[in-house]
């Protein structure tokens, strides 16, 4: 079944991750101190992991079932992609919001002052911004969300994108774009929320490499 090339190590490498995470949880003080709106710091780290697990199987079976099946145009006709993407912007847009509440309920739950705080963020902010820059000037908004797999047949010919932040990675969107979930964390000196970004961040490479990759390979014949 093609939906699921590859999904046995994405499978894998989520349990290895949750695995880790529960180890982190276990051994760290003050991971689940705090509260904001009467919802305590556990919950929202819950959520901040949950939301991202969802939003990456979301993507994974739209993706692949458009791509070999044409599953959603067959509801959806020339809206498929449309109602598709409301439901990718809802997803993404969850996962630093869900980071931003942790990062509030659990902040000052690491001490690193606010001189180191204000650098790192600053010196993160730099990059993902020029990503995010670079991915609607160079890439497109839509192909972002995943436009060559509802039109392979468009996009199949196109070359790789090597322009703005892409000169210096293949996937500036997961190397720089996703910096942005460390920000909170630090602006808000959160140990949880720091948690939840190196999930979030890794686990967006368990989609690149075991979800992502293989199509763009089905897609363009060959790799970045």
């Amino acid at each position: 079944m093609k939906i699921l090339n590859k999904q046995i190590w994405h499978f894998l490498s989520l349990f290895v991750l949750l695995f880790s995470v529960n180890h982190i949880i276990s051994s760290a003080n003050k991971i689940y101190e705090g509260s904001l709106w009467n919802v305590n710091s556990q919950l929202w780290l819950y959520l901040s992991i949950i939301f991202a697990i969802i939003h990456q199987t979301y993507v994974l079976v739209c993706w692949r079932y458009e791509l070999f099946y044409k599953g959603i145009s067959k509801f959806f006709g020339n809206n498929s992609f449309k109602y598709y993407k409301v439901g990718f912007a809802i997803l993404i847009i969850s996962r630093p919001v869900f980071i931003i509440l942790l990062s509030i309920s659990n902040s000052m739950t690491i001490d690193i002052g606010n001189t180191i705080s204000y650098l790192a963020s600053f010196f993160l902010i730099i990059p993902a911004i020029y990503g995010i820059y670079s991915v609607f000037k160079y890439f497109g908004i839509n192909k972002a969300f995943g436009l060559d797999h509802f039109e392979p047949e468009k996009f199949k010919n196109e070359p790789f994108v090597k322009k703005g932040i892409f000169k210096f990675s293949s996937n500036a969107m997961y190397t720089f774009v996703f910096l942005f979930l460390w920000i909170p964390g630090i602006l808000f000196q959160s140990k949880a929320a720091l948690l939840a970004a190196l999930f979030q961040h890794i686990y967006i490479w368990v989609h690149y490499f075991f979800t992502e990759l293989p199509d763009i390979k089905y897609i363009y014949g060959k790799t970045p």
